[in-house]
């Protein structure tokens, strides 16, 4: 399998993440059921005059997208992939009580165009002037996975050198409102740093724009290499999870034993996160193991995040002290990330230093 790399990266989250500054060092604490991203500037990376045109996710979407590149000093990608399961919630909101109130009579035709899934993508194009190829996956929690595939197999089969992919996702006033009535998110609004101690049901809502600059191209540059990605689906019970753990493993003719770091999307919810400790007791007993998801939320495309983190750690060498207090002894070579989506969408990631 063709070597691929991870060559630049550009996060906008809840955390202080955006502008390559200092790694987690200032992480922030929340005291709510929701945490939303800590956005930028927008008038150092987009027109003043688009900016008044487009929703809080887009400019988060093409913010990051462009640190990205600026980041990997690459003007022009050979194709833009994201991911998202939500898409344009603010657009669709809006559209859609305007529907209502006006009674479907004289409605403006912006909001609906910008409501759709494509749009953060399509919007990068058209400020890049890119008329390479540009693809959007809604697959709920497989979006980003389905994206970061795509971009794989355009580079093993040499489409492509530089393909930038991203995820991105948002909660608003209404999806927030709609999603905590199906009990979903925590009732009692505490500390996301207590998140995992809470032992009730339900977890934090989050959102992010995580994007990538995936090369085949080795360089000093890089921050890790992407070894391999793996889906599955409505997994039976617990024997069929360490099954495809196994085998992801054995595929990549690699043991438990050289996985340094494990990276799991424990969420807070006692139900959900009753999987991550029943593995962390049996397949990775005494393997050095931190979580993420208490600083950005659950959200379906939240993997772009723990991406982003594995990526950033292999780089830099540390761990985060915010992300687990644990002792790696600076041999930081090879991460596995495991997160599953309410059960039903669980992923695997295998990441290596370059």
């Amino acid at each position: 399998m063709m070597e691929m790399f991870i060559r630049a990266t550009g996060n906008i989250s809840p955390q202080k993440t955006f502008g390559h500054v200092p790694f987690l060092n200032e992480p922030v604490e929340y005291f709510t059921n929701r945490l939303s991203c800590i956005e930028p500037d927008y008038k150092n990376f987009i027109d003043a005059k688009m900016i008044r045109r487009m929703s809080r996710i887009i400019k988060m979407g093409v913010a990051a997208a462009t640190e990205c590149l600026q980041e990997a000093n690459v003007e022009m990608p050979d194709a833009i992939i994201t991911g998202t399961a939500y898409g344009c919630l603010e657009d669709t909101g809006i559209f859609l009580t305007k529907l209502v109130e006006q009674k479907e009579e004289m409605l403006t035709p912006t909001a609906f165009i910008q409501s759709t899934h494509n749009t953060v993508g399509a919007q990068v194009a058209l400020m890049l002037h890119c008329h390479n190829y540009n693809n959007t996956f809604v697959h709920r929690g497989f979006s980003f996975e389905s994206a970061l595939l795509d971009a794989m197999m355009l580079l093993s089969e040499n489409e492509a050198k530089n393909i930038l992919v991203g995820s991105v996702d948002e909660i608003t006033n209404t999806s927030h409102t709609i999603i905590n009535r199906m009990g979903l998110y925590k009732q009692i609004p505490s500390s996301n740093f207590a998140l995992f101690s809470s032992n009730t049901k339900g977890t934090i809502a989050g959102e992010g724009a995580s994007f990538f600059l995936l090369s085949s191209e080795q360089s000093e540059n890089n921050y890790a290499q992407l070894d391999a990605l793996t889906t599955f689906y409505k997994p039976k019970n617990i024997n069929e999870i360490e099954n495809q753990i196994s085998d992801f493993l054995n595929y990549r003719s690699t043991s438990i034993d050289e996985i340094d770091l494990l990276i799991t999307g424990k969420n807070g919810d006692i139900n959900g996160d009753k999987i991550y400790e029943e593995i962390n007791e049996t397949l990775f007993k005494n393997k050095p193991l931190i979580n993420f998801k208490h600083l950005c939320g659950e959200y379906p495309t939240a993997t772009g995040f723990a991406l982003w983190l594995a990526a950033n750690i292999i780089k830099t060498k540390t761990v985060p002290s915010i992300a687990g207090k644990i002792s790696v002894d600076n041999k930081l070579k090879k991460i596995l990330i495991y997160n599953h989506y309410q059960n039903i969408h669980h992923s695997l990631f295998l990441i290596s230093a370059c």
